[in-house]
């Protein structure tokens, strides 16, 4: 930028509209509100059970009841919507526990829905949760070793989400990274009658570092490899892109990108280039890094958590899934 010498003419001094709190609000470009916070909840069965996720300070796998006190503590705060993760009491190699009727997400949500009516109840659709070898899809074992399945495992994904809906679920949201798995769930919903139920694809989710934390509050680190041959490559930028596409050909209404601060970029480009309702998933080592940090008195965490919401805000995420979704509304009504 060329800037005038001074004393040509009155420049205009970028910092006159920094001088209070509630001028820099009145210009501010980006703005958080706690309509687009999101909070996710690990659920699983038995009664009065909140067991600690260490990874994670202040985030618990939750029993039925206890999930129903924490929603209320969300609720109170202003937070609108609610993404379910299940532990199941057993796991094996068809993942049944992901699509029975009286599975622990399937009871969550019957339970919410008759709480709270409007409160939005999202469901993560996959399951690496519910198998025995705590992969996303079907394993075959072949000479090479073990092959996750394509094909095979989009009808148990497709099964998922019907069960979801028919408890009441109001988006369902696939996870996997499987080919082709949005128009095999958009099928399946639409033949079932769901044909209002929306899918928030989690489009672009890479095979990250900072889902570390996660494997211990789902209980679904792998039994074997890891996931890098069906999550993306931290490396590519342009094939986001194209997953994204291809998940809104098949049918996805909203798109997420998945960890959110070191794929700002990406959520930029996907948000730019497609124009749909997009979500940002600040992921559980976003989380424990700033909780970490906070506890060694480096952070200052209302400050820190705030700044990294706006930055999701300001690459263009519309919808922010995140751990601190109960005090981020609290600190928003604060201001």
């Amino acid at each position: 930028m060329n800037l005038p010498a001074l004393g040509s003419f009155p420049v205009r001094r970028p910092r006159r509209l920094r001088q209070s709190p509630a001028l820099r609000r009145l210009v501010g470009e980006t703005q958080l509100n706690i309509a687009q916070l999101v909070l996710p909840l690990f659920v699983r069965s038995g009664r009065k059970l909140r067991h600690p996720i260490a990874a994670m300070p202040g985030v618990f796998q939750l029993s039925p009841d206890e999930l129903l006190r924490e929603v209320a503590v969300a609720v109170a705060a202003g937070v609108p919507a609610v993404l379910l993760f299940g532990i199941p009491e057993r796991k094996d190699a068809k993942a049944s526990g992901a699509y029975a009727r009286d599975g622990i997400v399937q009871q969550a949500v019957r339970l919410l829905k008759k709480e709270w009516p409007d409160l939005l109840v999202i469901t993560d659709v996959c399951l690496c949760e519910y198998m025995s070898h705590g992969h996303c899809g079907v394993v075959q074992q072949q000479k090479s070793g073990p092959r996750i399945l394509n094909d095979p495992t989009l009808k148990l994904l497709a099964r998922t989400a019907v069960s979801h809906a028919e408890a009441g679920a109001d988006l369902v949201a696939p996870s996997d990274m499987m080919d082709g798995r949005v128009a095999a769930i958009r099928a399946k919903l639409d033949q079932q009658g769901f044909v209002d139920t929306p899918i928030l694809a989690y489009a672009a989710k890479y095979a990250s570092a900072f889902y570390g934390p996660f494997r211990e509050a789902a209980e679904s680190a792998p039994g074997f490899g890891d996931r890098r041959s069906y999550q993306m490559d931290a490396a590519n930028a342009n094939e986001a892109l194209r997953e994204v596409a291809l998940d809104i050909e098949e049918g996805a209404d909203l798109v997420m990108v998945k960890p959110a601060l070191a794929y700002l970029d990406i959520i930029h480009r996907v948000k730019t280039t497609f124009g749909l309702p997009t979500a940002a998933y600040a992921v559980s080592g976003e989380y424990s890094m700033i909780k970490a940090a906070v506890a060694q008195g480096w952070l200052e965490e209302r400050a820190a958590v705030l700044e990294t919401l706006l930055a999701m805000r300001r690459a263009g995420a519309d919808i922010l899934i995140t751990y601190d979704a109960v005090n981020a509304a609290k600190w928003l009504r604060e201001k």
